[in-house]
């Protein structure tokens, strides 16, 4: 690849190839491409495994039981109210953060690996 290198934020965030910047690193909601169409660069050994899930958990259990319990002291609803506040919110806080953390960790990897070995 000429040029600059890409910005692991960058391609995190944007969910692209971590080689060029360039081409969805995506196929599918979660599905990493086993090769760039643009760079051509061979992603299938990348693998975030439960990286992703873990910092979600902490972030998304983080600022739902902070929202909840400020809600609770300060309002007192019902369970049924607080349930359907905040399981909707959990679960699109998730669908909304896997993908740019899963590319984030992939993208870290690439990285880290290709640092690793001289490339």
């Amino acid at each position: 690849m000429s040029g600059p290198e890409p910005s692991v934020l960058a391609v995190g965030l944007k969910s692209r190839c971590p080689a060029c910047g360039q081409a969805p690193l995506f196929e599918g909601f979660l599905t990493v491409r086993s090769r760039c169409p643009v760079c051509g660069t061979d992603l299938s050994s990348q693998d975030s495994g439960d990286g992703p899930v873990a910092f979600i958990v902490l972030i998304v259990g983080g600022i739902v039981v902070a929202l909840a319990l400020l809600t609770e002291v300060r309002y007192q609803p019902p369970v049924w109210l607080h349930l359907l506040l905040w399981l909707p919110l959990t679960v699109v806080l998730v669908l909304a953060l896997m993908r740019p953390f899963k590319a984030t960790l992939v993208a870290l990897q690439y990285k880290h690996r290709r640092d690793d070995f001289g490339a």
